[in-house]
Parts: structure tokens; sequence; C-alpha cells
């Protein structure tokens, strides 16, 4: 009888009050719980006010990559929910944070979420230019961007993003560790891994043409080489932080003077990482190991 009345208490709630309640969790924990009690409690959890925020990335982060995050169920699961938010936040989503989407969902963002301001869509391998670049001319608004891991992604959305997003501040584009993908393998296919960018080079250019502005880059394992580097330590001079763990194409040389010419760097993450000799065996183009300890002239670079 008592269970009765209070839930008869809840069902009395007025919708500004259950909204106010429903604020307090996160759209995951919104998702598993009050949207299936009810038909008002869903109806509330569709309010605009409740869907600015698209954030599930601490959901991958709670829990180790599974395989099953890289099959085409998978990301249909992602692409319907992010789908949900963006109509129900009625153009007022302004932050989405998720993975393993695809074009299908991003085509719905770039038509209707206009003041969208931070966009991370880390491991998505179905996100290509020919949307990126939709959602350069439709969210102007970006001030922060993470493509990591996303391999159809190219240079040529790094161009319009930074010509059409002149608020752009962070940007993302880190890669998965191809020196030593032991980890990896077992969960990402295989076909994906091959699949890396190899344009480091032309990547940086983009980013120093079209967004000299950043104050945070990330270049995680990317391909670039000590010509990119010294393109972005001349050409984004107010950058504050700069990562270039397992950025192997580098020398140690060319990492001191880009400290030097970025004045207003406040960290920089280099890349100090062990290289099996297994990697360095098959790199021909060092040619011998007195040019390949030469090439990496710091101490943390051992074999």
């Amino acid at each position: 009888m008592e269970d009765k009345e209070e839930l008869g208490k809840w069902a009395e709630l007025t919708q500004v009050c259950l909204i106010n309640i429903l604020s307090r969790l996160s759209f995951p924990q919104r998702w598993r719980g009050p949207m299936r009690v009810c038909k008002s409690w869903f109806q509330a959890c569709k309010d605009p006010y409740l869907n600015t925020l698209f954030d599930v990335e601490t959901q991958f982060d709670s829990v180790t990559e599974l395989p099953r995050y890289w099959t085409p169920e998978f990301e249909r699961k992602i692409d319907y929910m992010l789908r949900c938010v963006v109509i129900w936040s009625d153009g007022s989503l302004h932050t989405i944070r998720v993975r393993h989407c695809s074009d299908y969902s991003l085509s719905l963002v770039s038509q209707r979420s206009p003041k969208l301001q931070v966009l991370s869509i880390k491991s998505s391998p179905h996100v290509t230019d020919e949307i990126m670049c939709n959602i350069a001319s439709q969210c102007p608004l970006l001030r922060e961007l993470d493509i990591s891991f996303c391999y159809e992604i190219s240079h040529k959305s790094l161009s319009l993003i930074g010509q059409h997003c002149p608020n752009l501040q962070i940007l993302r584009r880190n890669f998965m560790n191809w020196l030593d993908p032991s980890q990896l393998v077992r969960v990402v296919p295989k076909e994906y891994l091959d699949a890396c960018p190899q344009d480091g080079d032309l990547e940086a250019a983009a980013i120093v043409k079209f967004m000299p502005q950043l104050l945070q880059l990330e270049l995680q394992f990317s391909k670039l080489t000590n010509k990119g580097l010294t393109l972005i330590s001349e050409g984004c001079t107010n950058l504050e932080h700069l990562d270039l763990s397992g950025c192997a194409n580098v020398t140690g040389r060319e990492i001191s003077n880009a400290s030097l010419n970025l004045k207003k760097l406040k960290t920089m993450k280099k890349p100090n990482f062990y290289i099996p000799r297994s990697v360095v065996i098959h790199t021909e183009r060092y040619g011998h190991w007195q040019l390949y300890d030469e090439r990496f002239q710091t101490d943390v670079f051992r074999i």
C-alpha cells in the first residue's frame, strides 16, 4: 500500500519538477532508467533542456575497448541514440562526446545543430570527409574537435573546418599505436589498423594554414615528420599544449627547435617510448643503428 502511495506521489510531479530532477542525471542514466518508467517520464526526458549535451564518453572510458564496439550493430545503436538527442534538442545541442558513430547520425547533426561547440567522435571508422565538410559549413561555432582514430577523415576536412570554424581552439587528431599494434589486433579489425593515414605532413600543412589560432593540438602516433613539425612550430604560435606522443618520425633536435619557437607553450608531450628492435630492423630508410641513434637524440629513445 505504501509503495503505491509513493509511486502516486512521483506520478503527480509537475513537468517542471520532473525535468529539474532528471537534469541531475547523465544521459546514459536517463536512457537506462527514467525513460522506461512511464510515458510522462519519457516525454520529460525528451525536453530540449535535457538534451543540450550528449556525452557517453565516460561509458567507454570505464571499460576496456571491446570487439563488439566495432560491429555494424553497435554502430547502429550509437547512431540511433545520437539522432534521438539531436531531434529532442530542437537545435540547442552544443556538445557531443561519443564514439563509433557514422555519417548517418552526423548528417542530422549538421542539419539541426547550428549551436554545436564541442564534437568528439573518436573511433568512428565510418565518418567521412563528405559529412565533415557539412559539419564545417553548418556548425561554425565549433571550438573543440576530436577526430582521433577516424581514418576516413583526411586533411581536406581539416582545411574546411579551419576555414569555417574560426573559434576552434582544441584539435585532437590522434592515431592508434602503429609501432606496436599487438594490444589492438584482438579488438580493432586488422584492415582498419592497416588503413592508418600516411599523410601527416599534409595534415600539418592544413592545420597551419587554416587553424593558426589553435591553443591545444594532439597528434599522438601521427606520421608527421620534421617538415610538418617545423610548419606547426612556425605557424601555430599560440599553442599552449602540444602532444607528440608516439610520433616516431620526428627527431629530438626538431622537437627542441619547436619548443623554442612556441613561446606560449606550457606543456609538450614528447615521443618518449620504447621502440622494439623488430620495428627498426624493418625500417630500412634509417640505414644503420648509428643513423637511428642520431635521428632520436634524447635518452628516452633506446633500443
